[in-house]
Protein backbone atom coordinates (compact mmCIF):
# COMPACT_ATOMS: atom_id res chain seq x y z
CA UNK A 1 0.00 0.00 0.00
CA UNK A 2 2.03 3.58 -1.18
CA UNK A 3 1.71 5.80 1.64
CA UNK A 4 -0.11 9.06 1.37
CA UNK A 5 2.20 12.56 0.79
CA UNK A 6 1.44 15.86 1.16
CA UNK A 7 3.40 19.25 0.75
CA UNK A 8 2.19 22.24 2.26
CA UNK A 9 1.18 24.88 -0.16
CA UNK A 10 4.62 27.02 -0.21
CA UNK A 11 6.77 23.71 -1.20
CA UNK A 12 4.37 24.32 -4.88
CA UNK A 13 5.75 27.64 -5.77
CA UNK A 14 8.56 27.17 -7.87
CA UNK A 15 10.56 30.20 -6.76
CA UNK A 16 10.03 29.02 -3.09
CA UNK A 17 10.97 25.71 -3.86
CA UNK A 18 14.08 27.40 -5.92
CA UNK A 19 15.76 29.08 -3.09
CA UNK A 20 14.86 26.42 -0.85
CA UNK A 21 17.08 24.00 -3.14
CA UNK A 22 19.68 26.41 -3.13
CA UNK A 23 19.86 26.76 0.61
CA UNK A 24 20.07 22.73 0.61
CA UNK A 25 22.88 22.40 -2.28
CA UNK A 26 24.62 25.49 -1.36
CA UNK A 27 24.61 26.19 2.34
CA UNK A 28 23.98 22.34 3.62
CA UNK A 29 20.79 23.61 5.27
CA UNK A 30 17.78 21.42 5.76
CA UNK A 31 15.23 23.27 4.63
CA UNK A 32 11.91 20.03 5.22
CA UNK A 33 11.16 18.63 8.32
CA UNK A 34 12.83 15.40 8.27
CA UNK A 35 15.05 15.65 5.31
CA UNK A 36 18.14 15.99 7.62
CA UNK A 37 20.90 14.67 5.13
CA UNK A 38 19.26 15.14 2.02
CA UNK A 39 21.67 17.64 -0.10
CA UNK A 40 18.82 18.81 -2.46
CA UNK A 41 15.22 20.06 -1.39
CA UNK A 42 14.26 16.38 -3.61
CA UNK A 43 16.04 14.65 -1.98
CA UNK A 44 14.75 15.78 1.70
CA UNK A 45 11.44 15.58 0.62
CA UNK A 46 12.38 11.61 -0.32
CA UNK A 47 13.84 11.65 3.01
CA UNK A 48 10.61 13.21 5.01
CA UNK A 49 8.68 10.41 3.02
CA UNK A 50 10.67 7.62 4.46
CA UNK A 51 11.23 7.01 0.66
CA UNK A 52 14.70 7.98 -0.22
CA UNK A 53 17.61 5.18 -1.34
CA UNK A 54 21.30 5.42 -1.39
CA UNK A 55 23.42 2.82 -2.98
CA UNK A 56 20.10 0.82 -4.06
CA UNK A 57 19.14 0.25 -0.02
CA UNK A 58 16.41 2.15 0.84
CA UNK A 59 15.94 4.49 4.04
CA UNK A 60 12.96 2.99 5.65
CA UNK A 61 13.35 3.77 9.12
CA UNK A 62 13.30 8.15 8.74
CA UNK A 63 10.86 10.01 9.95
CA UNK A 64 8.39 10.25 7.14
CA UNK A 65 7.67 6.53 7.27
CA UNK A 66 7.56 6.53 11.03
CA UNK A 67 4.89 9.54 10.83
CA UNK A 68 3.40 7.53 8.19
CA UNK A 69 2.49 4.54 9.97
CA UNK A 70 0.90 6.61 12.93
CA UNK A 71 -0.98 9.38 10.83
CA UNK A 72 -1.95 7.34 7.38
CA UNK A 73 0.45 9.56 5.67
CA UNK A 74 3.14 12.33 5.63
CA UNK A 75 3.35 15.87 5.28
CA UNK A 76 6.40 16.93 3.76
CA UNK A 77 6.73 20.34 5.55
CA UNK A 78 9.69 22.67 5.16
CA UNK A 79 11.64 24.56 8.13
CA UNK A 80 9.10 27.50 9.35
CA UNK A 81 12.09 29.95 10.04
CA UNK A 82 13.70 28.97 6.45
CA UNK A 83 10.62 29.49 4.96
CA UNK A 84 10.32 32.96 6.86
CA UNK A 85 13.86 33.82 5.28
CA UNK A 86 13.15 32.74 1.89
CA UNK A 87 9.73 34.61 1.65
CA UNK A 88 11.16 37.71 3.23
CA UNK A 89 13.82 37.62 0.23
CA UNK A 90 11.37 36.96 -2.39
CA UNK A 91 9.12 39.84 -0.63
CA UNK A 92 6.33 38.00 0.34
CA UNK A 93 5.78 39.16 3.50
Amino acid sequence: MAQQVEKVAELQDPEIRAELDRLARKEGETVVKGGTGGKTLEAQERLAEGTYTEGGAARTTEPGSERAEEDGGVLIEPDEKLLEEVKKDLGRQ
